[in-house]
């Protein structure tokens, strides 16, 4: 009897035996060395006290045993400003972490800086540490982090937003009707999802050429740079006067600049210099019933138009270049025009009818400037037949159809058309670069009467060096002119 129980307990531990082996089937080597995706995950800069974006890397084993981790955490511990996500187990350090023969596992990596009171940006640092039978790894971490001043929600009473360090809106920032927000050159002032600025006062925001006013997202990784929709826009009512925007950006909103509200009464009124209005999901710039005048801008790549100018106005553009070549956003492609110049705006009503608003447009000038874009016809014409339809190209490049009846001097002056007057942009889709080629149709073709009145262009080139301005926003400048 005790032999047979000796015998039992031999093959029972030699049965553990095996299977203890099995589950420690790891490799055990010393040299034993992970293989990483990348060795330093970098954050561009980002709002102090908001967290980042997510970022990731892998974690490889290039053998044909399994590895076990011993311990994987970050350096600075509890007290990181980084924050780690093994495999969907979130910890700051985590032990005995497997990674199978041949294989990987994913971590993800978020950071968030805390201010430090100062103006001027701050770097973030950590590791992350991996031990392996006890063999040591790290991947470094880097963040860049800006100090920044919030407004969530507030009423602005007269006040002047510095350069000093950038502002960051959430909700929205409203100036009210006696009220006057001043922009120093220079500022940047970011927007969170769904935050817009809505002047019902007045907003002036005077940049200069060496510093430039910039309105933009606060997703400040590369990846969102060029992306639209990320914010809601500048909206100024009706009644809003004197507002002025020079040498300023407006980027990746849904409405860039509106101007006018057609619930209010009487009009707004803008000065627009100098700026570029870009990636926007609806509309760069969407005026109803307002007046603008403008020079020296560019207002591109928007998903529905570029520019629409409704319920009559007056309206002076100069130099202008308005180019949509949208279409890397968007599941299908663009069908509405770049320009809208309407005296009429029908909308729905809520109850299944439509309403018809109407308004006197009494000049849409547009001078030495250019209207292009990737379909067809870029320009739609709406006149209701009662009220005033005043519109002028003076000098232009128009992407319009052939059959397009330019031969009206009363709006048409100096128009090219076709195929053989592409502007022919440097690179509108990937660079969003809407300045000349060397073989632009636009080269000296514009008139010196306007070249005169604006002789230094977007870019602070002289227009009146040559044999005649170009047209839109960027005078081109060869190497001899140069010399």
């Amino acid at each position: 009897m005790v032999r047979y129980l000796l015998q039992i307990l031999a093959v029972a531990v030699i049965f553990v035996s095996l299977f203890s082996c099995e589950d420690e089937g790891y490799m055990s080597s010393p040299n034993a060395q992970l293989n990483f995706s990348v060795d330093t995950i970098t954050f561009d800069t980002i709002f102090t006290t908001i967290g980042s974006t997510t970022q990731r890397f892998t974690v490889q084993n290039p053998y044909d045993e399994n590895v076990l981790i011993s311990r994987i955490r970050l350096a600075g511990g509890d007290l990181s400003n980084f924050r780690l996500n093994v495999n969907g187990i979130v910890g700051n350090e985590l032990y005995e972490v497997e990674v199978p023969a041949q294989d990987s596992i994913y971590i993800f990596v978020e950071v968030t800086i805390d201010p430090n009171g100062q103006n001027l940006p701050m770097v973030v640092q950590d590791s992350i540490e991996f031990t392996t039978n006890t063999n040591f790894q790290n991947i470094k971490l880097i963040a860049y982090g800006q100090d920044f001043t919030l407004i969530k929600g507030e009423v602005l009473e007269t006040q002047t937003w510095t350069a000093e360090k950038p502002y960051l809106v959430y909700d929205y920032a409203y100036v009210d009707s006696v009220s006057t927000l001043t922009i120093e050159a220079g500022a940047k002032i970011y927007f969170h999802k769904d935050a817009g600025l809505y002047i019902r006062g007045t907003v002036i925001a005077d940049g200069t050429f060496q510093n430039p006013i910039q309105f933009l997202a606060d997703r400040l990784e590369p990846s969102y740079e060029n992306i639209p929709d990320q914010w809601v826009g500048i909206r100024l009512y009706s009644g809003s006067h004197d507002n002025i925007f020079n040498f300023s950006t407006i980027k990746n909103a849904n409405i860039g600049l509106q101007v006018g509200t057609i619930e209010n009464e009487g009009f707004a009124s803008l000065e627009l210099t100098n700026s570029k209005i870009e990636n926007m999901a609806y509309a760069g710039l969407f005026a109803m019933k307002s007046k603008i005048y403008g020079y020296n801008n560019v207002i591109a790549n928007c998903g529905f138009y570029a520019a629409a100018l409704l319920v009559g106005g007056e309206y002076e553009f100069y130099h202008t270049t308005i180019a949509n070549y949208w279409g890397n956003y968007a599941s299908k492609v663009r069908a509405t025009p770049s320009l809208v110049i309407s005296n009429v705006l029908v909308v729905e009503d809520g109850k299944g009818g439509k309403v018809s608003y109407n308004g006197d447009l009494k000049k849409a000038t547009f001078g030495n400037s250019i209207i292009y874009g990737n379909i067809t016809n870029e320009i739609e014409l709406g006149d209701n037949g009662e009220n005033e339809f005043n519109f002028y190209f003076d000098h232009c490049i128009l992407q319009v159809p052939d059959t397009l009846n330019t031969g009206d001097k009363k709006h048409y002056n100096e128009v090219w058309k076709g195929p053989l007057f592409d502007p022919q942009f440097v690179d509108p889709y990937d660079d969003f670069s809407y300045e000349l080629d060397s073989l632009s149709a636009a080269i000296d073709i514009g008139t010196i009467d306007y070249g005169k009145l604006f002789t230094k262009d977007l870019l602070n080139k002289n227009r009146t060096g040559d044999d005649g301005p170009d047209l839109g926003a960027y005078e081109y400048v060869g190497k001899d002119d140069e010399n």
